[in-house]
């Protein structure tokens, strides 16, 4: 897995590309506190045919965002994430993206 973050000089913004390895899956999608942890709004990753899902989310820089992949309807944390945080409600620690 990997996070790919680049900082736009015109907007106080970090365009934030997951990237995820998973050949046999389905449907890959990342949702978290930037979407309200709302799979309705989650952002959808793209197979590419490698077998990895891609996808690109604009989000505010100097915040800090909790997140989490779906990989056909399991949670999973992705390796490379700047921390992790536990949330009591899921019993389970959340990826963190520090921009």
């Amino acid at each position: 897995m990997a996070i790919k973050k680049q900082y736009l000089k015109s907007k106080p913004v970090c365009k934030v590309t997951f990237s995820v390895p998973a050949e046999e899956a389905k449907k890959v999608a990342v949702v978290g506190t930037f979407n309200e942890w709302n799979e309705k709004k989650a952002v959808k990753l793209k197979k590419l045919k490698s077998g990895t899902f891609k996808g690109t989310v604009d989000l505010e820089k100097d915040n800090s965002y909790e997140f989490r992949y779906v990989v056909d309807g399991t949670y999973i944390n992705d390796d490379q994430a700047d921390a992790y945080a536990w949330n009591d409600y899921a019993g389970a620690e959340n990826g963190v993206l520090n921009l």
